[in-house]
């Protein structure tokens, strides 16, 4: 328990650091986690005997955060999209030199990761520019603290009231007393955050933090479920006390995209 106390001492002030410093520390930091995300999904699945293309998935990761990160800060650069094709067709193309029994299932897989590790921090990025005016860090700032306090809540109110499993099949801790819990801190933050980030009124911020709550959790099951799959219990080692990368930031997955779709018709309007 001290050792993951201290993990996450630790975990937090990086991370906090990361948002207020300035954005293009805010870039850089996302793109290398994002890129350590990626590898840690590759090391799991070759436990299970498959074999994703690592060097040509991690390229076209960083390739795709950084066209999206480019696209998010000046929408001149969307032809940098177009770009995209050429490098993902080289996944199935150096399959072909390959003498693989399965190769779909390497190309997938290695596809898969660019889903699962990349996509999420690429829309957390673009959230700080989702008003097209210029870098609001209050809103992946704003993110977090709401990820954290939903994590925090469902923890403190499951482990104390839990009884009504969510999803036993995936996580038998989960429950939807915790669920509930986890929505009601979250909304709390959300009120508190909007008294100093008044960007947005209480009730968008809140809006928010229901959004983070629910599909968070999904992220966290989907996590879990694949963990299952492949039957491992923790993604990685890299945080002591707290398992992997994927397991610190499953709720992005689904949240960061639901989240900045939502704050981009909001705020463009």
């Amino acid at each position: 328990m001290k050792t993951r106390a201290i993990t996450g001492f630790f975990f937090i002030i990086v991370m906090l650091a990361s948002v207020l410093i300035n954005g293009y520390v805010f870039g850089v930091f996302y793109l290398l986690l994002s890129g350590l995300t990626l590898i840690e999904f590759y090391r799991l699945v070759k436990k299970a005997g498959i074999n994703p293309d690592v060097i040509t998935g991690v390229l076209n990761g960083a390739f795709i955060y950084i066209v999206f990160a480019l696209i998010a800060v000046d929408s001149d650069c969307h032809r940098l999209i177009f770009l995209l094709p050429v490098t993902l067709s080289a996944i199935p193309i150096q399959e072909l030199f390959k003498k693989n029994s399965a190769p779909f299932t390497n190309i997938g897989y290695t596809y898969l990761g660019l889903i699962f590790a990349i996509i999420p921090f690429t829309f957390f990025y673009a959230l700080a520019y989702v008003d097209r005016t210029s870098a609001n860090l209050h809103y992946p700032m704003g993110f977090l603290l709401m990820l954290w306090a939903n994590d925090t809540g469902a923890y403190l109110v499951g482990s104390k009231l839990g009884r009504t499993k969510l999803f036993e099949r995936h996580s038998p801790k989960k429950t939807w007393e915790g669920l509930i819990g986890g929505i009601i801190i979250t909304a709390i933050a959300a009120y508190i955050i909007s008294l100093y980030f008044t960007e947005l009124p209480v009730d968008r911020w809140i809006c928010i933090g229901v959004l983070i709550s629910c599909f968070g959790t999904i992220g966290d099951l989907i996590e879990s479920m694949f963990k299952r799959s492949i039957d491992v219990k923790d993604s990685g080692g890299i945080l002591p006390g707290h398992g992997g990368l994927l397991d610190r930031f499953d709720g992005l997955l689904l949240a960061a995209p639901v989240v900045y779709a939502y704050l981009y018709f909001v705020t463009n309007a």
